[in-house]
């Protein structure tokens, strides 16, 4: 499974990421632990959202599409 998620900061609320991974519950614990530098300043995070594909490419698609413009408004409106 691919599993398209969106983070939470607890300390920055206004603060969101989107990424995608294999294994969820090892990519949090990457993101609390400070291992990516694009969300190591702002830890710690929750889950918010995710969403399990069982395609690769349609899960790359959807994270494309929620970094996109339109893609932001559908989720802070939907998810």
């Amino acid at each position: 499974m691919f599993y398209v998620y969106i983070l939470l900061s607890l300390d920055h609320p206004d603060t969101h990421y989107i990424g995608i991974t294999t294994d969820l519950k090892r990519r949090l614990k990457t993101h609390n632990l400070g291992g990516s530098k694009h969300t190591s300043k702002y830890m710690p995070w929750r889950i918010e959202t995710y969403i399990a594909f069982s395609d690769e490419d349609k899960a790359r698609a959807f994270e494309k599409y929620l970094k996109s413009g339109s893609g932001r408004a559908f989720a802070n409106k939907r998810l």
